[in-house]
This record gives structure tokens, sequence and C-alpha cells, in this order.
């Protein structure tokens, strides 16, 4: 059944309504600067939308993993970059709830942004505690869920104050950007143009099994890289030396070599070295050249042209997972190969989506995030979704059933 949206609702649903919005405002932080505007753009359209219908719009958002309050975790550097980019009232309060927090909550015009601090400095909130998430909830009467990056979990600012929103009548629905996310991913999973051409990488094959089941029955053609692959060479009897493997997984990847044919392809040469943190110049190594001392950090030139050539035969595209260790530029070569032919097929007509995380930093490495069809915001949380995983921040909110004779557009 249908989410509902924020445009499922009419303009006169907000005026004045205190609204709860869950973003994702994880960013990185060097010495109190905002080192990468990429996350909170995001949140600018949905933010934006809910001001301009003078909305008093109360934001919480995670950052980092603190143990605790910490101040190298504090979201006041971040809500300064919001206003800045927003260009809207944005004011910050050093509570996530509180009589300081509710203080500055009643404080708020319509139109006005007050962010919320990290709310993983509460100890209720990654075990979505109910009382700290009906504190969170306060008397919000809309939660807007726009921090796809965190649908994944059940935390208590992304599945349990929206329940609490919705059980006092309330509703909770989905922000522009979620919108987004889902309707481009959704697509592709229900009806991509074919053929369908999905690249999965990254560390571990252990991560990725359930995305792996999922998108085989659906792909024309999956192709595997990164140190998972190792995992692959190995069950085919190739030789791998002290690369990252995972030798209890063996037997789950040849069940899937042998279910998928030749939908699946793995790589046919590996850039090698003795040391993988750039201190020794890498060789490249066939399936069966790769010496006991040595480790696999990267596909080889083979491989990617092999790849290109498939991946250029596409009509739709999704990329998650590094192809090698490509923050050292000795293993960056393959990333970045897989990038630029990702955006040379959306060049020529096709869809691409990329996964959030590394594939979307190897894309700004490449200089190719403009040539790409949707970069989404959430690693984990695509993953997750390619995988068909319940997303609890999404399975939470509203039927547009529901709201069904409440306006919109």
């Amino acid at each position: 059944m249908q989410k509902a949206r924020l445009s499922d609702l009419p303009d006169d649903a907000f005026q004045g309504k205190t609204v709860l919005v869950r973003v994702d405002l994880n960013v990185p932080i060097e010495d109190g600067d905002v080192t990468d505007d990429t996350r909170i753009d995001a949140t600018v359209p949905t933010l934006r939308y809910l001001t301009d219908r003078r909305a008093r719009v109360v934001v919480a958002s995670h950052l980092g993993r603190p143990a605790g309050p910490d101040p190298a975790f504090s979201l006041e550097p971040v809500a300064a970059r919001l206003g800045e980019r927003t260009g809207r009232p944005v004011s910050f309060v050093g509570e996530t709830v509180g009589p300081q927090a509710r203080a500055a909550i009643e404080a708020l015009e319509g139109g006005e942004v007050l962010v919320l601090e990290n709310t993983r400095f509460e100890a209720g909130e990654t075990d979505n505690d109910r009382d700290f998430a009906a504190e969170l909830a306060g008397d919000a009467e809309l939660f807007v869920q726009d921090a796809f990056g965190t649908v994944h979990r059940a935390h208590a600012s992304t599945a349990g104050a929206a329940s609490v929103i919705r059980e006092r009548g309330g509703r909770a629905v989905a922000g522009l950007l979620l919108e987004k996310e889902l309707q481009w991913l959704g697509a592709a999973l229900e009806d991509p143009d074919r053929p369908f051409v999905s690249i999965l990488g990254g560390a571990k094959i252990s991560g990725k099994i359930d995305v792996v089941s999922a998108l085989l029955p659906r792909v024309d053609r999956l192709l595997i890289c990164g140190a998972m692959a190792n995992t692959f060479w190995l069950a085919r009897g190739h030789t791998v030396g002290e690369s990252l493997v995972e030798p209890d997984r063996v037997d789950v990847a040849r069940e899937i070599m042998e279910a998928a044919g030749d939908r699946l392809l793995l790589p046919v040469d590996a850039r090698v070295a003795t040391a993988l943190d750039g201190s020794v110049a890498p060789r490249v190594a066939g399936p069966h050249d790769v010496a006991e001392n040595e480790a696999i950090g990267d596909i080889g030139p083979e491989t990617e042209a092999l790849y290109a050539e498939v991946i250029g035969t596409a009509a739709t595209v999704v990329w998650n997972g590094p192809a090698g260790i490509f923050e050292e530029r000795a293993f960056a070569a393959g990333t970045l190969a897989l990038a630029r032919a990702v955006a040379d097929a959306t060049d020529e007509g096709a869809v691409s989506i990329i996964g959030g995380g590394d594939s979307a930093r190897a894309a700004a490495m490449a200089e190719v995030t403009d040539r790409i069809t949707h970069i989404s915001t959430g690693g984990g949380a695509s993953l997750a979704f390619l995988a068909g995983e319940p997303l609890p921040g999404v399975e939470v909110l509203s039927e547009a059933d529901d709201l069904a004779g409440e306006g919109g557009t």
C-alpha cells in the first residue's frame, strides 16, 4: 500500500502546526566546521516546503555514534549551516528533550526551524525507548520522515516518535527526499528498463547475501567486485593470498554461483600488493597468480574493461559498493572506472542509481555526480531496500488511503 506523502496533505494542514521532522544531518565536521553539505542540501526542499506553509518545524537528527553527550558530536554547527543553506530562520537548542527543548519549541513561530541536539546523546534513542519517543514527539501534530539513510533502523526518532504521534490522531508522512528515494529504488526493482545491470561491491559477502539473493531473479547481469569478490574467488578455487575473505561463506558463494549461472560476473584479474596501505606499488594478477604474501586491493584492468562493456549495454544500472580500497590512490582505478562507466551509460540513456556512502564518494572523486540519474543518501538503507528487508522508518508512516479526501496536490 502507498505511504502518505507531504503532497497528500492540503496546505492548511501545516500553518501554525508543530511538525517533527527526522532528517539526516550526519555530516563530517572538522575543527567545528561542516566539510560536506550533501546531506544538508538534501533536506532543504522538505524544510522549505514546510516553512513556506508556515509550519513550526522541529528537526531531529543523529550525528556520529557518541556513547553519550559529547561536544564533538553536537549538532550546533550543523544547525548554523542548515540556516545558511535553507535561507530560513534556524535556531538550535542544546537538548534533545527536556525543559530547554520544550521552551524552545513553544517559542517557535510559523515558518521557523528549531534543530534539537543529537538524538544519540540520549540512551533511549537506539533502544527505541517508548518514554523517550513520547517526550521527543512532544505536542507535534505531524511527523515527517525525510532521513532515508536511517529508515532501516527502528530507533526512537525514526519509528517510535512517529508511532506516538499517530496513536494520538496525528499523521506521519514521507518527506520529499524519502519520496524520491522510494520512487527511484522502487522503480528499479519493480519495473526496470532492461537490460538491468547491478553492481555490488564492498567488503563482506555476509552483509550482502540477502541483496544478492533478492537481485538475482530480477537482474540480467550482476557484477561482483570489492573484497566480497575474494570469497567467490576462493569458492572457485582461485588463489587469494592474504586477502580479506570469509571462509565460512565459501559454500554460500558456491551456491549463489550455481544458481546464477552466467548472470553473475566475477573479476577476471586484480591489483595486488604485499601491503594495501599504498606503501607498495600494486601489480596485476590473474585468478591463479596471487602470491601467499599478497592481498587483493582492487579489480584489474581486464575486469574494468569487461564490466564497462556490460554496463554499457544497460538500460538500468544500480551500483552499491566500491571495487577496491579506493581511498588509497594505488587501488582507486577500478572504482573510478566503474563510476565513469555508469556515467557513460547514463549519457546514452540508461537510468542509473548509486547507493550512498562509498559509491557516492567515488562518483564525486570521478567527477561524474551530475551525470548520474539518482544518488541515494543512504547506503545501508538502500541495501536493505534492495534486499526486500523491512524498513521500520517507512512502515510506521500513515497509509495514503487514510488521508484520502484531505486534499493535496
